[in-house]
Formats: C-alpha cells, structure tokens, sequence
C-alpha cells in the first residue's frame, strides 16, 4: 500500500543525501514536504539569537525554492509540533509520517511522541540517521553499549565499521510527478515567515547566507583547492584570523544544509588522487571524525551539556558571581550561528580539562596568545573598534597604556572599556591548584576519558592500522 506521508523536516534542511526523504517519496502516493515552526520548542531546547533564526529562515526559504523546481514545496506550519500533526493528520488523511532521525535528548523525545501519537492515531513513523557519518547505534553496540569515551578507543571501533554509508542518490523530479503535491493554495497558507513577521531583528547579519544553494556553493569553492585540502592540518589553522582559516561549513552542517557524508566521499576522491596528503586526527576527514566523536559520545551520555550528572564530566564546585558570570557568557550559543549540541560541549569539556584533555596545566594568557598569533592585532581592531587607535603594544592591555596615550586613542579605560575582571595571573595561579585538587579527589572520572596521546591534535599521527581501514575503503563508491 502507498502511504499519503507527511515528511517532517527537523535538521536535515536539503535534498542531497536525504535517506528518509527519499524513502518516503518512493513508499507514498501524496507527499507533504512539512517544516513546524515550533518557536516554544526550539527556545527551550537550545539558546538561538537573531543571527541563527535568519539563517534557520534563509535555509528553509532556499529548501522551499528548490522543492519548487522539482515540482513540490515546503509547507512551513507554526505552532506546538504535536498539535499542528495531530490536526493535519485528520485533515490530510496522513498514514506516514517520515522524519530524520537525531541524537539531541530534545529531538528523541519529539520523535518518541510522535511514535506514541501514530499508535494513537494509527499512522507509521519511518526515521532514519543522515546527520552523521555513522548510525551511533552501531557504534554503542561494538563497544559493549556503551559509547568509546576516547578518540583512540573510537577510532578502533570505526576500524571494525568499515567505510561510512555513501550518500544515497540526487532526488528528481521524476521522483516528485510520482507523488501527488500538496494542494494549490497550501503554499501560500504556510509560506516560510519573514524575520519581521517573527520579530526578528535583521541588522549585523552574517555573511553567510543559510540553505543547501549557499552551502554547496561554499563547498564546491573550497574543494577546487586540492592543494589545501591535502595539506590541511588543524594545528595550523588561526583562530583570530580576519577569514576563516577552517572551511567555514560549519553552520551548513549543524543545520542539514551540508550532508556530511557527502563531504567525507568528496574528500576520499581527493586524497585517492594525492601522493601524500594529511591524516587524522588533523586533516579534514579528521575533523570530521571528532564530530562524529563527540556525537557518538553526546549520544549516550546523560546531561552531556551540562557539568552536574554527567558522569564523565569533573565537577566543579564554582563559585558565584552572577554580575561576573554575566559579563563571560556574553560570546556563546545565543551568538554563534553554528551552534552545536554535541560539539559545543564536547570542546569546552575538553578545553577546560574537564575531560577528554587532561594537560590541565595549559593555559591559556588571552594577551600573550594574541600578541604571538596577530601581533598587530588586526583581529582586536575588526571586532573590538573602540580599541582600533591603540598602538600594537597596547592593543591586547590599553589599561597599561598611560592616561595621555589613552586620550589620543579615543578610549579611556574604565570609561569606554573595561578594566580587566581579574588579573589573569593571580586567577590562573589559583585555579590551577584547585583543578590539581579537584582531578586527585575525583581520579576515576579523569581516567575515563584519559588517552594514551593525551592531545593527539598535536600528535605527528603516523598511520596505523585502524586509521588505514577507515581512509582506504571503496573511496570512489560516491555516487554523482
């Protein structure tokens, strides 16, 4: 029997590599391509500012466009996501609700509800995994069910996977005339909203513009440099460079726009065409297998975002400071456009020793970091431009510039800037000695994420025998 399908949109926002969607256009007679705008849940999952929401809109506006050229069109329903499927359910006769499958604790229970709504109402649920390189639950299995809490233990277990699934074919429009469109008139009733409409602000909006158009463009740009993605190797890369010194596809993959097993197959082609070329955990395919850690790790980790009960995660007895904590926080996710649930707290776990990274004794001083990797300062003037008219020795300290020079810089310190928190010295001196004490106190937690190469991003990674097995593989299997 053909299935009348909704496919319900989440993170997967593109055709290309698209499983479930594919999927669903082959089992079903009628086919509603459906996004649900559910602004309750996505500001109590996950902190997104104005930058984010315009390029969540500018994604859906492009998915909707190029649905159009195949024939169909995205309909986007606002409004609580169990409410707006319970009703357009009964109202479009639906039997089949296709959805892509994702490992965020908020996205398991949607899908666990929608479930118990199909036993309910009597419609099937199809999900399956196209955000990751590997089904995380394969990955759990070959380690015991438990996910491999290092990167050595993960890769060994990749080792026994084998290649990644490919990506699975372009969809046409041939596959679309085969299913019945939603009715004239439903696009205009459900059209993708305009920032205004939302209250958005639109002002300082990011230069990179969100949809699978933008996001295939960027990488096809960045693919055309063989050279670089052979020699690519992330120690080298910059973090205070005015350009991004990485690809910059980070946004495209942690909204779906990017297939990231499409990356991975267009990356092997290349590598299988170099004489020699950089290897995990440095090189680009690298970076993708650190994603694919952490997700796998995120994955089966209870509260993996947060410090208390995560039980790989050093806990740490704070101290309070809302004014303090206040002033620090003003540079995270609500701000950044690539937001991401498994990599955001995988990094700043490892970055601040709280697991994975163990070298706690690695500090980093903000001043002596940025005068040795943009000793002018370039980076400081962009983005900080009350500070731009100080000389370069006092662009990362202008409290030790003196009052006369602070003047003809236009910016009196402790006026039109801050004077510094802390003295970083006295705070990192202090630190250190409570991290010393809090890592002998909780030594079993330490070694569950502790590796042999403790910081194996700055190892000269030689290439072994699990490594080897997951490069060579059938690399010319992509398909166009």
């Amino acid at each position: 029997m053909l299935h009348r399908t909704i496919h319900l949109f989440r993170k997967e926002l593109r055709l290309h590599d698209n499983p479930v969607l594919l999927a669903a256009l082959e089992s079903s007679e009628a086919l509603y391509p459906v996004y649900i705008l559910d602004r309750a849940f996505l500001s109590s999952s996950m902190h997104i500012g104005a930058l984010r929401w315009n390029f969540l809109l500018q994604s859906l506006e492009d998915l909707h466009k190029n649905l159009g050229q195949l024939g169909s069109c995205l309909l986007v329903i606002q409004g609580e996501y169990e409410i707006v499927l319970r009703d357009h359910i009964q109202k479009w006769n639906i039997t089949q609700v296709t959805l892509d499958a994702e490992m965020e604790p908020f996205y398991k229970e949607m899908e666990a509800n929608i479930q118990r709504l199909g036993a309910e109402l009597g419609f099937e649920v199809l999900s399956l995994v196209s955000h990751s390189l590997y089904n995380t639950q394969r990955i759990l299995d070959l380690n015991g069910g438990s996910p491999p809490l290092t990167y050595k233990r993960f890769l060994h277990i990749l080792s026994l996977l084998g290649d990644p699934e490919v990506p699975v074919r372009n969809l046409t429009a041939e596959d679309f005339q085969r299913c019945r469109a939603p009715e004239p008139g439903l696009a205009e009733c459900y059209r993708v909203p305009l920032p205004v409409d939302l209250k958005i602000s639109t002002e300082n909006l990011s230069p990179w513009r969100g949809g699978e158009t933008e996001g295939l463009q960027r990488l096809e740009q960045h693919l055309i440099d063989q050279g670089w993605v052979t020699s690519f190797t992330k120690p080298r890369t910059s973090p205070n460079s005015l350009l991004p010194s990485s690809t910059g596809l980070s946004p495209y993959f942690s909204m779906g726009c990017l297939s990231v097993r499409t990356f991975f197959y267009r990356l092997s082609n290349i590598y299988a065409q170099a004489k020699h070329h950089s290897l995990p955990p440095v090189s680009l395919q690298g970076q993708l297998l650190w994603r694919e850690f952490f997700y796998t790790v995120a994955s089966a980790t209870p509260n993996f975002t947060q410090m208390a009960g995560n039980p790989i995660c050093l806990q740490i007895s704070w101290y309070k400071d809302a004014e303090r904590l206040h002033k620090w926080k003003m540079v995270f996710e609500e701000l950044l456009l690539d937001a991401d649930y498994s990599i955001n707290a995988g990094n700043w776990m490892w970055l601040s020793a709280s697991a994975f990274f163990h070298q706690y004794t690695r500090i980093f001083c903000p001043v002596r970091f940025g005068k040795r990797t943009d000793p002018q300062g370039n980076y400081i003037r962009k983005y900080l431009p009350i500070l731009k008219n100080f000389p370069s020795k006092y662009i990362y300290e202008p409290w030790t510039a003196s009052e006369e020079e602070q003047k003809q810089a236009g910016c009196i310190v402790g006026q039109d800037y801050p004077f510094p928190m802390v003295n970083h010295k006295e705070a990192s001196d202090h630190n250190l000695q409570l991290m010393k004490q809090v890592r002998e106190e909780q030594h079993r937690t330490v070694q569950l994420t502790r590796d042999d190469a403790d910081d194996p991003m700055e190892i000269k990674v030689k290439r072994d025998h699990s490594e080897e097995n997951i490069l060579k593989g059938k690399v010319a299997r992509m398909t166009e």
